[in-house]
């Protein structure tokens, strides 16, 4: 499985951490954030973000990455 070589996040609680800014430096991928003051740079990403957050992350429990890539697929 590849990685991509930036993420766009908003600023959300989940996307601002030590441990996925060690993730992506590690994998080599860039940490896309909008500019502040400038919402129509995430004109896209926080609807996705928070259905997204909505239908999956709030209804499910991931044991691994593996396990996380399995229940999105499905």
């Amino acid at each position: 499985m590849g990685y991509p070589g930036s993420i766009r996040v908003d600023r959300g609680s989940e996307f601002v951490s030590r441990d996925l800014d060690l993730w992506a430096y590690q994998k080599g991928a860039v940490l896309d954030f909008p500019r502040p003051g400038k919402p129509t740079d995430k004109s896209f990403i926080e609807p996705f973000n928070g259905k997204f957050r909505a239908e999956c992350l709030n209804t499910h429990w991931f044991m691994s990455l593996e396990d996380a890539v399995a229940k999105m697929e499905a």
